[in-house]
């Protein structure tokens, strides 16, 4: 069996939904959850929150924000997972922003960073991570997997 499917599993015996606003991911995570059948008894919420401005307009992400900590930051993942669980509603709320490449890494901030913010009952996790030497669409799957595993790990 699937995490994702394990994870589909665990949140209906648990009765607990869970959105997601998705960055770099692209809707990946959104994608691989309900790809599993009985996801719409979990799943509430996907949004892609690509750009700057729609982290502003649908997540609320406070423009000083973003210019001062940029959206790949932990600040920016905090706000966006935050204003997310107020959209939605679900009692579990993930946000992820980050660098999947090949270009757009700075020495601060290299390829491969990212932020996931997990928001469950009133536990607030911004975990950051460092994936090196994968391809865009590996950064994705890696980063999607991660989100899975900590979800399972977090709600048992």
């Amino acid at each position: 069996m699937t995490n994702s499917k394990k994870l589909i599993n665990l949140l209906k015996k648990k009765k607990l939904k869970i959105s997601f606003a998705e960055s770099c991911t692209g809707g990946l995570l959104s994608s691989i959850i309900t790809s599993n059948a009985g996801s719409s008894k979990v799943f509430d919420l996907g949004l892609v929150t690509y750009s700057n401005q729609a982290k502003q307009k649908i997540l609320k992400v406070p423009n000083k924000i973003i210019k001062k900590y940029g959206a790949v930051s932990a600040q920016c993942c905090l706000s966006m997972v935050n204003n997310l669980s107020k959209i939605s509603k679900s009692h579990i709320n993930i946000s992820i922003t980050g660098i999947a490449g090949p270009k757009g890494g700075t020495k601060k901030k290299p390829v491969g960073l990212v932020f996931i913010g997990l928001k469950f009952k009133r536990k607030i996790l911004i975990n950051k991570y460092l994936f090196k030497n994968k391809s865009r669409i590996n950064f994705q799957k890696i980063t999607v997997n991660k989100v899975i595993k900590t979800v399972l790990s977090i709600v048992k």
